[in-house]
């Protein structure tokens, strides 16, 4: 066989089997797409695929007479990642159903392929992984580390700051750190950038790797340089400059500086392309036509399990009549309190919601109390989401000032946060109850419910915050907290337990 009827060959594979996974995994691919439209962060994905097509291009010279040898042990990647698939869509974690689809589109590729095409077409498969809309679980800590170092480099400039967590005042402005601030969506197109760099200026895997360690690192350290220099122009401006919309314009020019400076370390390592003969099939026992189809087979059909078992397994609840009530004020308590407290975390697509307000006789700030139970999550209802939280980011005037915290308060482990509200600071306490177990962590949250749904059970869940003002200090705050719930502890499981006793049987 010609290397062109070769290539072919397997541009014809390829299509096929793209066009399997997708089909099956419709909805998925389409989600991946609209993120792919929407976010800046991710925008780079709209050419992750014609990228794709030009790396598999460019290397048909490598390819030569080669032609696809499927593989059918591969249908145990492909099983693996349809499993990472099935139990994202059970608990609705949107991330690890992007991330199986594209590890099942690779694991495809392949098998259907076999194992000398996927060595030479290595790289171009592992590239589709940039497509993968990831990278959000990254925020937190680039935004803590870019906060510190700010702060850090402007008091050795001998600017007084005055810092709360991700909040800091210098004498003429406050500041924060908020997301677009955080430099993910610099590191992702670095990262992206660097890997097609590395891959088409490097030979050797040592200078690849070294080249993509510099993609990762120059990103992050340039982005706490560009918030100093943002912050110190303003200071120094007296906020005439590099305020609002304009420092974001900034940000982007510098960080093009930093792409240059990047790619111009990177060409002090260039090296010579060497020349790769073409493959041939001489000499080679090629598979009998009858084996390919039927490993071919085999992948195609562990593809196509997964959607079928998550209708089965994820069969919706029909809606039916549930009340969640707010515990009665313990002794020494009053409820509803006369003083007016407006902080309300948000928890959408819950099946019940309560919600009250207290106050200890002779005290004068209150302690919020909300509930929130659910079942049959899937998205749109699910406890765990984005926007939902005691700082949701859908709620104007509320943020997170300080990184949530886990504490242990009378063997019951509890997540607090600092948040700030148009009314002023606010101490927050929250924990899950999961089929009867307390959870603080979403990530150990998500993981139970998922454990639980692929064993049958149900993912009967709720989520419990207390709240308060910090009107003196947070230490105030929290001995409220915990005097409230020393006294209503028992009566606030009892309440989130109700639901349960609700469920049709």
């Amino acid at each position: 066989m010609s290397a062109s009827r070769s290539f072919s060959s397997i541009v014809l594979a390829l299509t096929l089997t793209f066009l399997w996974v997708v089909g099956w995994y419709w909805h998925t691919a389409t989600e991946v797409a609209g993120i792919w439209w929407r976010s800046d962060t991710f925008a780079h994905g709209l050419v992750v695929l014609p990228a794709f097509a030009w790396l598999v291009w460019r290397a048909r010279d490598r390819v030569g007479e080669l032609q696809p040898q499927p593989v059918g042990w591969m249908a145990l990647a492909v099983l693996v990642a349809g499993l990472l698939w099935l139990l994202g869509g059970m608990v609705s974690v949107a991330a690890a159903q992007h991330l199986a689809l594209f590890a099942m589109l690779v694991s495809a590729f392949v098998g259907v392929l076999g194992w000398r095409l996927s060595r030479v077409l290595l790289f171009p498969m592992l590239f589709l992984f940039f497509g993968v809309p990831i990278g959000d679980f990254m925020l937190p800590t680039l935004m803590h580390y870019t906060a510190e170092f700010t702060v850090w480099a402007l008091r050795m400039s001998g600017v007084p700051v005055y810092q709360e967590g991700l909040h800091f005042i210098v004498p003429n402005g406050r500041w924060s750190v908020v997301e677009a601030c955080s430099g993910v969506r610099y590191l992702i197109a670095s990262l992206f950038v660097g890997a097609l760099y590395a891959y088409l200026n490097y030979t050797s895997l040592k200078r690849r790797l070294l080249f993509m360690v510099v993609a990762f690192v120059m990103p992050i350290l340039a982005n706490w340089v560009r918030a100093y220099f943002i912050v110190m122009l303003g200071y120094l401006s007296g906020n005439k400059i590099a305020v609002g919309v304009d420092h974001i314009l900034y940000g982007w020019v510098f960080f093009g500086i930093v792409i240059f400076l990047m790619f111009w370390i990177g060409s002090r390592w260039h090296e010579a392309p060497t020349s790769s003969a073409a493959h041939t099939v001489a000499g080679l026992r090629p598979d009998s036509g009858q084996a390919n189809w039927f490993a071919a087979l085999i992948i195609a059909l562990a593809v196509a399990v997964f959607p079928p078992a998550l209708k089965v397994l994820d069969a919706p609840i029909p809606e039916f009549p549930v009340t969640l009530s707010a515990p009665a004020p313990a002794v020494g308590w009053l409820a509803p309190a006369p003083q007016r407290f407006d902080y309300r975390p948000v928890y959408r697509g819950a099946r019940a919601e309560a919600g009250e307000t207290y106050v200890a006789e002779g005290g004068l700030d209150p302690v919020g109390f909300h509930a929130a139970w659910y079942l049959g999550q899937r998205e749109g209802s699910e406890m765990i989401a984005w926007g939902n939280g005691p700082a949701s980011s859908a709620v104007h005037g509320v943020s997170l000032v300080r990184t949530a915290r886990t504490l242990v308060f009378a063997d019951r482990p509890v997540r607090e946060n600092l948040v700030s509200t148009e009314q002023g600071r606010v101490l927050t306490w929250h924990w899950y109850r999961i089929n009867g177990r307390a959870v603080v962590g979403d990530v150990e949250a998500k993981l139970r419910l998922a454990f639980d749904r692929l064993l049958g059970l149900s993912d009967e869940s709720a989520v419990v915050i207390v709240s308060t003002p910090v009107n003196a200090d947070e230490d105030s705050a929290r001995e409220r907290l915990k005097a409230f719930l020393e006294r209503h502890g028992e009566a606030i499981e009892q309440a989130v337990q109700a639901p349960a006793r609700q469920i049709p049987q």
